[in-house]
């Protein structure tokens, strides 16, 4: 074991800085040892449990983990270094505070991963989405209390930061109150995402409609939410805007949902016969769950009446393509069947202009 550099005894010479040297490099060399052998073991019994969970926050905190056991290493090195620990006195002021962080950084992610991996095994898609929802909003917000707390305590090792604040607690009235108000965007964020958790209007994979746009939730951050259309667009909207306005949502419960097909026909039109063609083909459908199927007459117009084919499927996006499905079909087979029904305005006013064009 060396002997502790004493600068009385020792003046700084090469001698003293090849000793603080192999101090330096033992005890970064036994850390990593450590760090090997402490992981492989864990990973070891982690392999052994029936859950994915410990795995994964194994993987996450892995490499953390290997540089807050090389930081607690030279700590220990610096109690029998003079020279090392006047270096690491300083230099922990800052390290202490961001392994720290980061460690808990990454064992908060790993977590949140671990739970969500092992959600995505379940059946139930609408529990799904709930439970992941909570996820990513609680770790989000963790992860934020982190992230603060550690730039905090390594700012306050700055003198001038720490005098700064010792001198705003001197006037906590006006402080509270500068705080308070400078925060007050960051805070109405922070409530909105804790409200958005607990009470969960919307959910990840929610099929929402927003300012006339359709689309799936497909991020839920403190501050914002990201919308993609079905064209691939992305919209963002503002946290507060689910919890102080109105939207759809078409999937908060269940994504089973019936939607229409509107036919508007000619007035002369016999309804029946659409209506037993209609629920003939909607049961060779694979998209048709069997929920609804019904025809009816919703309005009559002078010059036309509109018929209403309402149907259901399991999901979204098997209803968008029965209603494109039935749609074709139903128009393709009234031109075929029953052309009288269709309306003929075009038809009529060519005829009318053939008419005139003969009398002239």
């Amino acid at each position: 074991m060396f002997e502790r550099y004493n600068p009385a005894n020792w003046p700084i010479s090469w001698e003293g800085l090849i000793h603080a040297a192999i101090m330096l490099g033992s005890a970064v060399l036994v850390a990593l040892l450590v760090h090997y052998i402490v992981f492989a073991l864990v990973r070891r019994i982690a392999r052994l449990s029936p859950t994915t969970i410990d795995d994964i926050v194994v993987r996450a905190v892995r490499r953390p983990m290997r540089w807050a056991m090389i930081g607690f290493a030279l700590s220990i090195a610096a109690q029998t270094d003079v020279l090392v620990g006047e270096g690491w006195d300083i230099a922990a002021r800052f390290l202490t505070p961001a392994l720290l962080g980061w460690v808990a950084f990454a064992i908060v992610r790993g977590v949140s991963a671990g739970l969500e991996a092992q959600i995505e095994h379940s059946g139930d898609p609408v529990a799904n989405r709930s439970r992941m929802t909570r996820i990513s909003i609680f770790s989000r917000t963790i992860n934020i209390a982190i992230v603060i707390i550690a730039v905090s305590l390594m700012m306050l090792s700055i003198p001038g930061v720490r005098d700064i604040g010792t001198a705003m607690l001197a006037s906590a009235g006006l402080a509270a109150l500068a705080v308070g108000a400078a925060a007050q965007p960051a805070l109405k964020s922070l409530i909105a995402g804790l409200q958005m958790a607990l009470t969960q209007p919307i959910r990840l994979g929610d099929l929402v409609k927003v300012d006339g746009q359709a689309g799936r939730v497909e991020e839920i951050r403190m501050s914002f939410v990201t919308v993609r259309t079905w064209d691939e667009r992305v919209m963002v909207v503002p946290t507060s805007r689910f919890l102080d306005q109105s939207f759809e949502n078409w999937s908060r419960v269940s994504e089973a949902l019936t939607g229409p097909v509107m036919l508007h026909l000619d007035p002369a039109a016999e309804i029946e016969p659409i209506r037993r063609e209609f629920e003939r083909f909607i049961k060779t459908c694979e998209e048709w769950d069997g929920r609804t199927a019904t025809a009816l007459m919703t309005e009559a117009y002078p010059e036309s009446v509109e018929i209403r084919l309402a149907m259901s499927s399991g999901t979204i996006g098997d209803l968008f393509a029965l209603r494109c499905t039935v749609r074709e079909h139903m128009l393709g087979w009234l031109r075929r069947n029953m052309p009288d029904a269709l309306i003929h305005h075009r038809l009529e006013v060519e005829a009318a202009n053939a008419r005139a064009a003969g009398g002239a």
